[in-house]
């Protein structure tokens, strides 16, 4: 495996696409993903009325195109990386090549699209000030960027061709993002892939300058999404948006008649699709995701071992799964060791595969759903049955879910009747997917509000709030405390489902998704309390109390709210846009007040 193309040398970076970048070629990438600080000398694109710099707007989406072809000597080899200045390490680079290809034994022949995750390597510098930073208060959890990983969106071309000496063209455009809009790059990639495969680099250039003219991706706001030649529209969910519901964009508008695609959704995928092959035991395979269990998925191909992955991620939404998952997992990964070692417990993760090596590799692995071809919406697979483990010897043994665990909860048969019905009756995939995914959020919501209900309560009464005085602490998660409110306000309230709800919450309490779901919602309660704190200081008469105070005191004041007032910025604290102009006003009352040497200085400390 070789490393072609890299920024500012090799084969790949001659032609249109090696002058495309205007920034110098040592530079990090601008504003996201790429990080650092944003290059002084980047050429600015021309009838910008945002304002930004050139590759702001495509860094917003994305950190690079990259295309990884075969080479006969080389193998796997990255031949264009895209915008020119982009930066990604050896490291970074070596996990793109070989997640790029199915592995061989896939014979996938044709067009392929699935997805993968890698972990960014370590030293990477990441800007504390992205410029999109102030939209991800806005996103659900779940939609969030996770800052150690990259998600690459792959489009595979493998076709017969006999002018080449191995026989078969072999090439795939991928997208490398921090986001997580699975739809959204997969919908992107099928309209620019087929025609960069017969345009090749101009083409790509030009695709490349039309994301980069893109509005940025604010959640909750319809977006106009101009891609050579083709228009779509999409919106970004938000944290605000009622959980289960899509708002799906209209055609309403005189002046969409240019629409071409619309996306009712950036992100998800087709959960029946996914499940169906195991729909009878959707229930158990929800517990093992929201335990963070660690979970195997061998698939004969990487798009349906990545959408099985992803479509497992997604079964405890809006609850956001915090352990790692790889759609697309190969024996070349560089987490290869750490993930299949012996000497240890596997880990809380979700691997999906697909090379018959890990039959042998994880057969020590606890949780192992084994899948078939998955079929077209429409034909139904025959229902794989729970296996013991021990069964798992062989590469060609049968689909099935080979497990010892036995879930807490009784299984929910009104709905495995419904969805029966609904593949009896040839019921659409997309319908089937909106039973199942209205039934995992309720019970999600069922299991997640006692939790909910009891972490409010650890939270400080507003009257023991004093500007005076640091904001008081929240009250210690005291596991014993939690299971007593079970009894009277359990999920028995919201759930028609019986067992034993308490054994999983037990379970669920030592979990990293517990740890995840915990630390956010701290974060979000301490914010919230240093945001009452700031309220309560701006309905002080502050200057009344500098009067009866020394001049050290009065200068010990200003600095310590001209501080509140940067991490009220820093942090997107909840407060009220009057709150920080009310303190603001009186930060200038107080230094007005004070000697003008002392003014001097102040006005010059901070921002006010």
């Amino acid at each position: 495996m070789a490393l072609r193309g890299l920024a500012g040398s090799g084969p790949g970076s001659r032609g249109p696409l090696g002058q495309a970048g205007a920034v110098d070629e040592e530079r990090e990438a601008p504003a996201v993903v790429a990080a650092g600080d944003a290059p002084e000398d980047v050429e600015e694109d021309e009838g910008r009325s945002r304002g930004l710099l050139r590759w702001d707007g495509f860094s917003a989406w994305l950190h690079c195109v990259c295309v990884v072809g075969f080479d006969l000597e080389l193998g796997q080899a990255v031949e264009v990386i895209y915008p020119q200045h982009s930066k990604l390490t050896d490291k970074e680079k070596t996990n793109i090549c070989y997640l790029s290809f199915p592995d061989s034994n896939s014979g996938c022949l044709g067009d392929t699209q699935f997805c993968f995750r890698f972990r960014q390597s370590s030293g990477r510098r990441v800007s504390l000030h992205c410029l999109l930073d102030q939209f991800e208060k806005d996103l659900p959890v779940y939609l969030k960027k996770d800052p150690a990983y990259f998600y690459g969106y792959v489009y595979f071309r493998q076709v017969r061709d006999k002018t080449l000496k191995r026989g078969y063209f072999q090439k795939s455009l991928v997208l490398i993002s921090k986001l997580p809009y699975i739809h959204f790059f997969h919908t992107v990639l099928k309209q620019i892939a087929p025609e960069y495969f017969e345009k090749n680099e101009p083409y790509l250039e030009a695709a490349c300058n039309d994301v980069d003219r893109w509005p940025a991706p604010m959640p909750g706001k319809t977006l106009h999404l101009p891609i050579m030649g083709v228009v779509m529209k999409v919106r970004i969910p938000t944290c605000h948006d009622k959980p289960g519901t899509t708002q799906i964009v209209q055609l309403t508008q005189q002046g969409d008649t240019h629409i071409s695609v619309i996306l009712p959704t950036v992100h998800e995928v087709d959960l029946f699709r996914c499940f169906c092959p195991v729909f009878l035991h959707s229930q158990m395979l929800w517990e093992l995701v929201l335990l963070g269990e660690p979970l195997v998925v061998m698939a004969p191909s990487p798009s349906e071992s990545s959408e099985t992955v992803l479509a497992l991620v997604n079964c405890i939404s809006p609850l956001k799964y915090f352990s790692d998952f790889r759609p697309y997992f190969t024996i070349h990964d560089s987490e290869f060791k750490e993930y299949t070692t012996r000497t240890q417990a596997p880990p809380s993760v979700i691997l999906g595969v697909t090379n018959p090596f890990f039959a042998k590799t994880l057969q020590h692995w606890p949780h192992i759903i084994r899948i078939g071809d998955l079929k077209p919406a429409g034909e139904i697979p025959k229902q794989v049955k729970v296996k013991k483990l021990k069964n798992l010897k062989t590469l060609d043994s049968k689909p099935g879910v080979y497990t010892s665990y036995k879930p807490y909860l009784n299984r929910d048969e009104e709905i495995m009747k419904q969805l029966q019905k609904g593949v009896q009756q040839k019921r659409p995939s997309e319908a089937q997917s909106v039973i199942l995914r209205r039934y995992f959020l309720e019970l999600t919501q069922s299991f997640i509000i006692p939790l909910e209900r009891y972490v409010a309560s650890l939270m400080p009464l507003q009257k023991s709030i004093s500007p005076w005085k640091s904001p008081p602490q929240l009250r210690q998660f005291l596991p014993e405390e939690f299971m007593k409110t079970l009894e009277k306000t359990g999920p028995q309230l919201t759930s028609r489902i019986k067992g034993d709800w308490i054994g999983l919450y037990r379970h669920f309490l030592k979990s990293p998704n517990f740890d995840g779901w915990f630390k956010t919602r701290r974060k979000e309660m301490t914010q919230k309390l240093e945001a009452l704190h700031l309220e309560a200081l701006c309905e002080e008469d502050l200057l009344h109390w500098t009067q009866k105070h020394t001049e050290v005191e009065t200068v010990d004041l200003v600095l310590k709210l001209k501080n509140k007032l940067l991490q009220a910025d820093r942090e997107h604290l909840p407060v009220k846009p009057d709150t920080m102009e009310k303190l603001r006003t009186h930060i200038d009352a107080i230094i007005l007040a004070l000697p003008e040497d002392l003014q001097g200085i102040l006005l010059k400390t901070g921002m006010t």
